[in-house]
């Protein structure tokens, strides 16, 4: 099983961004799986609404004990190439057939599993920006899912859609992660009023900017939007993880002690700087609901800090130092012509 994977992973690094359209790199994985599951003695079962190869489901079956997952690992896949990839890695980890559920289909559109939900923990990594039938479809605002929020995602970006909809299958004690394109997190519009919707409701648990070039295929900072509708509080946390990974031959990858600290500050909730920053409701909505790390946690300021008297006495030395020597030159110059 985890050589059919590391094939499927070689697959992907290979094949570029069509290859990251089904593939989530093992660490980042393993991130969203203890995200999902974090603070959980166990869950009735695991939901990948866009599940691909059906890593991020995997992940979660190798970070936790099997009996913590009670009823299985379910997923909707739109490519029929990579829904039996799916289905085949299930086999190949050892989950036997009435522990797993891939169907095959476009999950906006004609969504399975709705007889099965809620769910306890969802882990997704839908395809970013998208585009979807949207308002071209008038039922769609009526759709359980979407009509809580008021509007649909923009048609040329579906990213929101995913989101609304992985939601509407989040049980009450249940926590989503899942890979976000930065742009949702500030851009007007429609977007900006499906955030109001999540802060107002208190749905945003909290925010992680991660660092670039960790995805096959595209080398943008990508987040991770963790949904919750048990929040102890309404503040929302934004952690600049950006900093934090190691260079490796074609991208970054996060090691174990940054996977490690990311969970540390996310269980933590304590203020660190440069790192993290809990925001109240409020401030939130005063800044248009604007969700993107950056507004939040300043970053760390890495200029050098320069001595102007320093710099200024450097200067009348090397200014006396080019006079001197133009003198030079042209007693040389003066002594060829003489």
């Amino acid at each position: 099983g985890d050589a059919y994977e590391f094939l499927i992973s070689n697959y992907a690094a290979n094949a570029g961004k069509s290859g990251g359209e089904f593939f989530t790199p093992q660490c980042v994985s393993k991130l969203i799986a203890r995200l999902a599951l974090y603070g959980q003695d166990k869950v009735n079962k695991i939901y990948d609404p866009a599940a691909g190869s059906g890593s991020l489901l995997l992940q979660a079956k190798k970070q936790f004990d099997e009996h913590i997952i009670e009823e299985g690992f379910f997923g909707q896949e739109i490519n029929h190439t990579t829904y039996n990839l799916a289905r085949m890695n299930m086999f190949l980890h050892n989950i036997n057939y009435d522990k797993f559920d891939i169907a095959l289909g476009n999950t906006l559109m004609n969504p399975q599993f709705g007889d099965d939900k809620p769910f306890d923990a969802i882990v997704s990594n839908p395809p970013y920006s998208v585009k979807w039938v949207g308002s071209d479809d008038p039922t769609l605002i009526n759709d359980e899912r979407f009509a809580p929020a008021g509007v649909l995602a923009p048609k040329s970006k579906a990213d929101f859609a995913f989101i609304l909809h992985a939601l509407s299958y989040l049980s009450g004690k249940g926590r989503a992660a899942i890979v976000s394109f930065p742009g949702i997190f500030y851009r007007g519009g429609a977007e900006q009023k499906i955030r109001q919707y999540l802060v107002d409701n208190n749905y945003v648990d909290a925010v992680i900017a991660l660092a670039p070039n960790l995805f096959f295929g595209t080398s943008i900072a990508v987040n991770i939007l963790v949904l919750s509708k048990h929040k102890p509080n309404t503040q929302t946390q934004f952690i600049d993880a950006s900093g934090l990974f190691k260079s490796a031959t074609n991208n970054n990858i996060l090691e174990e002690e940054h996977i490690e600290q990311i969970l540390k500050l996310f269980a933590d909730k304590e203020d660190v700087p440069h790192l993290a920053k809990s925001i109240s409701f409020e401030e939130i909505a005063q800044n248009d609901y604007n969700l993107a790390v950056s507004s939040y946690v300043e970053q760390k300021d890495t200029r050098e800090v320069i001595n102007i008297d320093e710099l200024n006495a450097q200067i009348r030395e090397t200014v006396t130092n080019i006079d001197r020597l133009r003198a030079e030159i042209d007693k040389i110059v003066a002594e060829i012509e003489g």
